[in-house]
């Protein structure tokens, strides 16, 4: 499906997108520009939710240099043209020099290569990617494609980091977050989703529990389930509530439906057992009631036995057939057993504006042997909307991974430094100042002086003190006066850590208006400054010639590796290319 802003009868001019000005004048490009242009290829990209499992949800935008769209499209399902092809196809000869915006790196498990020869053959000459494809033996191919065939591929995030910048690649993790979190947690990416009463009751002590929620809010369930690979329910949902499980106003995809049920204590007749619409799989424990199971499987229903049932084994197991995403519309039980296996990502919950007590009435999570109100799980971007006379609140149990390598790729790290071999290199991990290579660190104990604004040498107890002063340094403001020389006398390098951070996010005015521009040429200074002065140092840092460094700390997502390694890994590049200058100097 083609979205073009060029009709036809405008085809001489593209339409003149006026919130999003792109301009290229002196090769520089409008950072704001592209984090709209890319949010705009991730909205494209979800309206193929639900259709394109199990592939990525893609979309792209084809501008030109003035800020004029000229094409857009996105994979509508699988088998169809890819985003790419159809957005060229749709601005025509507006494609030449123009700029193509990617939600996610093209990428196809059946080394299908037309989104990358449309973009070519097409004349155009930037891609900006949001993320890259997070399947490992796809990423980086198609940007390393594109470069080699000259064209310029930036990926957002990976040389400036700002708030809208962020937004945008949120917007893009956010869009394909089944996909990601399948490639990284090899389970479906899972959504919690329940309806109760303003005090907490997802139906009365009766069990009677239609309808909580109003028709607006059940319109938008359809709209979950349509963009859903599977529902799952459990056996009291089964036997309380006979539920069809259709996405009936979902679109035209029908998700499986999944029923969880430890012995099989399920009525003979029931509406998921029709199978003439929406096929339905049965998970169980082995050896529960065989001879149910036989009628069952009369009946066209897949039963799957389990050696021990739970959450966690059935979601790897439905991992392994290809599923990227389950909505879990089940009850408390099954509901705090699947939290506690930790498979549950996502929740949406929709509260009516109703009181129906009962001391027996059951809520939507059951126990999870909590007893402090500190042990209580907080939702990571909650979001409100009100929907009819409801609320929905959602939110995320577990954040998203981030994709972006810690290593970069063979190409990049060749160009960071020529003496890093494309091949079998070995990666140098440093993070904690005592460890074998923790001299790198920020955090090492090795003074260094730098010019200030008056031309005059001022000593910093570290690298890591520098920087952290630096975030306030130009600002006309007392406070921010003050908040250097308290930086600057901290006692140690966490110390001065810790101010600045707390600084950063209490009083984010007194933050310098360039930083997020200018705070990686800051630490590069900083470092040049101490492997220059220190000759044993500089000696480490050459020994290391040939190896990929990596700053380990679990916790930095933009300097360090981040967890699992999904960070940047900025201190490391930077090490890296002070490395490659050194080397050059004694050659």
């Amino acid at each position: 499906m083609v979205y073009s802003l060029a009709s036809n009868c405008f085809r001489s001019s593209p339409i003149l997108c006026s919130t999003l000005l792109y301009h290229n004048s002196n090769n520089t490009h409008s950072h704001s520009a592209d984090a709209a242009f890319i949010k705009r290829a991730a909205e494209l990209a979800d309206k193929s939710s639900g259709f394109t499992s199990p592939h990525p949800n893609f979309g792209c935008v084809i501008a030109t240099a003035s800020g004029n769209v000229a094409g857009e499209g996105f994979l509508y399902a699988q088998g169809t043209k890819p985003a790419e092809f159809q957005a060229v196809e749709a601005a025509g000869e507006w494609s030449k020099g123009a700029t193509a915006y990617l939600n996610l790196e093209p990428g196809d498990c059946d080394g299908d290569y037309t989104a990358i020869s449309s973009l070519v053959q097409a004349g155009i000459t930037r891609v900006v990617v949001g993320i890259r494809n997070p399947l490992r033996h796809l990423q980086g191919n198609s940007i390393r494609a594109l470069r080699n065939q000259g064209l310029q591929v930036d990926v957002l995030g990976e040389d400036l980091q700002s708030k809208i910048i962020e937004d945008a690649r949120k917007s893009c993790l956010l869009v394909n977050a089944p996909l990601i979190v399948r490639a990284t947690s090899k389970v479906p990416f899972s959504v919690l989703k329940y309806a109760m009463t303003l005090d907490g009751k997802i139906a009365a002590s009766s069990g009677h529990a239609a309808w909580i929620s109003s028709r607006q809010s059940r319109n938008r369930v359809f709209e979950l389930r349509g963009s859903s690979d599977a529902i799952i329910v459990g056996g009291n949902t089964v036997r309380r509530d006979n539920p069809r499980l259709t996405a009936r106003h979902g679109g035209g995809h029908m998700p499986m439906r999944i029923v969880m049920s430890q012995t099989l204590d399920l009525p003979e007749e029931a509406n998921l057992w029709d199978i003439s619409e929406v096929p339905t799989i049965v998970a169980t424990q082995r050896g529960a009631r065989r001879s149910f199971q036989k009628q069952l499987a009369s009946k066209g229903v897949e039963v799957v036995e389990f050696e021990i049932l739970n959450p966690k084994e059935v979601m790897e197991y439905f991992h392994d057939r290809g599923y990227l995403s389950v909505l879990w519309e089940c009850g408390g039980t099954l509901a705090a057993s699947a939290i506690s296996a930790g498979v549950i990502h996502k929740v949406y919950a929709f509260v009516a504006p109703k009181i129906i007590g009962g001391k027996n009435a059951p809520s939507p999570v059951g126990e999870l042997g909590m007893v402090e109100m500190t042990q209580a799980l907080d939702l990571i971007d909650v979001c409100y909307e009100k929907i009819g006379p409801d609320m929905l609140i959602s939110g995320f149990i577990q954040p998203i991974p981030e994709l972006t390598p810690v290593v970069p790729s063979e190409d990049e790290t060749f160009a960071i430094d020529p003496t890093v071999s494309p091949y079998e290199s070995s990666i140098i991990f440093f993070y904690k100042t005592w460890d074998p290579y923790g001299a790198f660190s920020n955090f090492s104990p090795h003074p260094i002086q730098m010019l200030d604004d008056n031309g005059e040498y001022v000593t910093w107890s570290s690298v890591e003190h520098y920087y952290q002063a630096h975030k306030f340094a130009g600002v006309n403001d007392p406070d921010a006066k003050d908040c250097i020389e308290r930086i600057k006398s901290a006692r140690s390098p966490e110390e001065a850590a810790r101010m600045g951070r707390s600084m950063q996010r209490q009083r984010p005015n007194l933050v310098r208006s360039d930083w997020d521009n200018v705070k990686i040429d800051v630490v590069y200074k900083a470092l040049k400054c101490k492997f220059s002065v220190y000759p044993h140092l500089n000696s480490m840092l050459l020994s290391t010639a040939g190896s990929v460094l990596v700053e380990a700390s679990p916790h930095d997502l933009f300097w360090g590796g981040g967890r699992d390694g999904e960070g940047l890994n900025y201190l490391g590049r930077l090490l890296m290319r002070l490395r490659s200058e050194f080397l050059a100097l004694i050659q």
